[in-house]
């Protein structure tokens, strides 16, 4: 999903796919969308010939990837997201020029 990243961090082997974030595998409610998506995966481990092999899977969503990014949002944040936004929080009141 972000192989700009992939490739800085030289991941061992990448299975780059144009899904929006929040599906990894594929469209809700489409196993077999997921299962091609897994079978890619596999075969990837089993056919890589080296370290920093990307394959990208030839797969189109099947509707507005805006909507299924908003969609696949939570109502409220994960414990670590609340964790974050309070350290990003804390940090910029720490860098704020004191009066």
């Amino acid at each position: 999903m972000m192989p700009i990243l992939s490739d800085k961090y030289r991941s061992s082997r990448t299975l780059g796919v144009q899904f929006p974030f929040g599906h990894s595998f594929g469209a809700v409610d489409d196993p077999e969308m997921q299962r091609r998506t897994l079978d890619a995966a596999l075969q990837l481990l089993v056919d890589a010939p080296g370290p920093e092999t990307r394959v990208d899977v030839d797969e189109q969503w099947p509707g507005d990837a805006r909507e299924a990014y908003k969609n696949w949002q939570p109502d409220e944040p994960s414990p670590i997201v609340l964790h974050s936004m309070e350290m990003i929080r804390q940090a910029r009141a720490a860098a704020k020029p004191q009066s």
